[in-house]
């Protein structure tokens, strides 16, 4: 598995290997052991999937408080996404910053998003199926959404906004002033 450090380091790039042939390819996308050798210690304990149907569907930003907080690993089985991790931790250097990426798959890349992190993403493609690992289960009494629009984190989207699809919940998510006012991190 190849590695790439993105702008904030805990933020990870991977690449696992993907052997191809005329019948097709074979990839190994998840191992614990390789993981841990390049920093990642999270155990995974479900697993989740989302179909888009649309270009411009938009998840986010989401993260769950502790006791449930969770680290992520995604990836794209169909498709593709503009990935985005926003970096909530108070007393983190990179607090308030975001890193973007593209995952594919095509790209054949995954993005290991962990604890202390808002997530979301867009689609880029129509039908984009979106699978990802998280440390652990989902707890809606523990569940927090960031407007994935707001302008004191300024993220570039790198699409049209005005045509983006959200949900009610994230249409009606805490502003970032609002997090920073009682963090959870």
């Amino acid at each position: 598995m190849n590695l790439e450090l993105l702008e904030i380091p805990d933020v990870k790039l991977l690449f696992p290997r993907k052997f191809e042939d005329e019948r097709g390819f074979f990839s190994e996308t998840y191992n614990q052991k390789t993981l841990s050798e390049i920093g990642i210690e999270a155990k995974f304990v479900q697993d989740n999937q989302s179909l888009s149907r649309k270009v411009g569907v938009l998840r986010g930003l989401h993260f769950q408080n502790e006791p449930f907080a969770q680290d992520k690993l995604i990836r794209v089985i169909r498709g593709r996404i503009l990935d985005v991790a926003v970096d909530i931790r108070v007393n983190s250097p990179t607090f308030g910053k975001s890193v973007l990426a593209e995952i594919s798959s095509d790209k054949w890349n995954q993005i290991f998003v962990p604890i202390g992190f808002a997530h979301g993403f867009v689609t880029l493609e129509p039908d984009t199926e979106v699978h990802y690992k998280v440390s652990n289960p989902y707890a809606p009494e523990t569940e927090c959404s960031i407007r994935w629009d707001d302008p004191d984190l300024g993220i570039d989207w790198q699409i049209d906004t005005t045509k983006v699809t959200v949900s009610e919940k994230d249409a009606n998510a805490t502003s970032f002033a609002e997090y920073c006012r009682n963090p959870a991190f």
